[in-house]
């Protein structure tokens, strides 16, 4: 909640004024002078902004002006002054204020005056965290001042100007192609095109097509000559999103272009030379799935020269109020609403939340907040529930718990080995989705937010039958 002090000797004044900050919900306090104001800096302080009258006993309003500033340059000072003493109100400009209000005082222009500092703050905040050296796809940015985000600023700037291929790691909702975009548009070939693909989310049967292109008659329905992404991306860089599920046959194939800048179209004999950049994305544990057989190691190596390592949300989660106030702004934009800002309150919530969805549902949560909320600030009663009444935790074993038994070993350790609980988890939960589904594929897709491509890969590899789920007629 932002603090607002109102320092006026006019008591009538300070109320009328106080009354049309709180109708923003603003935490307000009053001081009749200079001397009681920097007593509220030094008790209460420090404030988003103050409102100060020029003329007052014992300490007037520039000497009181340049005394916060002292004390904290950020705050945001307007200056309350009669028609006689704009001379005053310049010379408070001079040192630091960021506007003045002729008296009689007009509540609307303070409540706008305001909202304008207030967001005059944000960008500038935004551009303190952002990346000043690296450019971005229109509307698009790096947000965090964190030590972890910082090394991504400074390793996604080297990458930039190297041409070698790249492999961005993260959780889901990190932010990797973000980044994929920022080492393309940093690069020598920012004026070529960026081409994304999502791997996992184009059937097995079409893939390499949709990479490589295909010539008509290539296959049943192939009526036309296609030109792939690779072609498409020439000259500038390629995206390979979800890299890890990608099959066997096609990481040769992908092998081959980075060794040799060449691949061959579906159904053609003749060679096309590539020149794109090749940046890969995953969120899957590859050194596992290379020890499993299911990703080549030669891949892995060729991607992974100089890997980016996406830190998850809750390991940055002082980030998260200059991420809510870019997203205000963004949403501001996008709903024509005139949201100001987040209550205190909404975002310790945030603060304390461990967000497994990262920033992409950090985003989704503020979206909601902004259809939910009836007033300027964003309130806890907008929140979605897992963030506003998170309950008390259960008592019941959590499910990796449940998979280790709650055994321990003869030296008192639990015994942790992750690839193995993982296959198992996965394995339970897609039975208990299918058993949930009745065995449909396209419903259990959808509803665990699996994509059909990855479910079935992964029906193969546990022998999972769906057939098994089906009801008994």
């Amino acid at each position: 909640m932002l603090k607002i002090l109102v320092v006026d000797d006019d008591s009538t004044l300070r109320l009328t004024v106080r009354l049309a900050l709180e109708t923003r919900k603003y935490q307000v306090d009053e001081a009749e002078d200079g001397i009681e104001a920097l007593a509220a800096f030094e008790k209460n302080g420090p404030y988003d902004a103050v409102i100060l009258d020029v003329n007052m006993p014992r300490m007037n309003g520039i000497e009181t002006l340049a005394a916060i500033k002292e004390k904290d340059p950020k705050t945001f000072c307007l200056i309350l002054t009669a028609y006689s003493d704009v001379k005053d109100a310049i010379v408070a400009i001079k040192h630091g204020a960021y506007d003045y209000l002729e008296k009689p005082v007009d509540n609307n222009r303070i409540l706008k005056l305001i909202d304008q500092a207030i967001k005059a703050r944000d960008m500038v905040e935004i551009a303190k965290n952002s990346a000043p050296s690296l450019e971005f796809a229109k509307g698009r940015t790096m947000i965090g001042a964190s030590s972890s985000i910082k090394k991504i600023y400074d390793i996604t700037y080297k990458l930039a100007k190297v041409d070698t291929p790249v492999l961005i790691r993260g959780e889901s909702g990190t932010g990797k192609e973000l980044v994929a975009q920022a080492l393309h548009y940093n690069s020598p070939r920012k004026k070529g095109p960026f081409v994304a693909i999502n791997c996992a989310a184009i059937p097995e049967n079409l893939i390499e097509s949709e990479l490589f292109g295909h010539e008509r008659g290539a296959y049943t329905g192939a009526d036309k000559k296609k030109i792939g992404k690779f072609q498409h991306a020439t000259s500038g860089t390629i995206f390979l999103d979800e890299i890890g599920d990608m099959s066997l046959p096609m990481q040769v194939k992908l092998l081959r272009v980075l060794q040799e800048k060449k691949f061959t179209p579906v159904g053609s004999n003749q060679e096309v030379s590539c020149d794109a950049r090749v940046i890969g994305a995953t969120s899957r544990p590859l050194e596992e799935m290379i020890e499993g057989g299911s990703f080549r190691p030669d891949l892995f190596y060729r991607l992974n020269v100089l890997p980016i390592n996406l830190p998850p949300l809750r390991s940055r989660k002082d980030d998260i109020p200059s991420l809510v106030n870019f997203m205000i702004s963004k949403f501001n934009k996008l709903h024509s609403r005139d949201i100001t800002s987040i209550d205190q309150q909404s975002l310790n919530l945030m603060q304390s939340y461990d967000w497994p969805g990262n920033i992409r549902e950090l985003e989704n949560v503020i979206e909601h907040a902004f259809i939910i909320e009836t007033s300027n600030v964003i309130l806890k009663g907008s929140l979605p529930e897992q963030l506003s009444s998170p309950g008390t935790p259960s008592s019941k074993p959590s499910s990796i718990e449940t998979l280790m038994g709650n055994n321990e070993n003869s030296s008192g350790a639990t015994e942790l080995n992750y690839p193995q609980l993982k296959e198992q988890f996965e394995k339970d939960f897609i039975t208990k989705a299918l058993q949930t589904f009745n065995g449909k594929i396209n419903q259990t897709a959808l509803n665990t937010q699996m994509t059909k491509v990855t479910l079935l890969r992964k029906l193969e590899r546990y022998g999972i039958d769906p057939k098994d789920f089906k009801p008994s007629p």
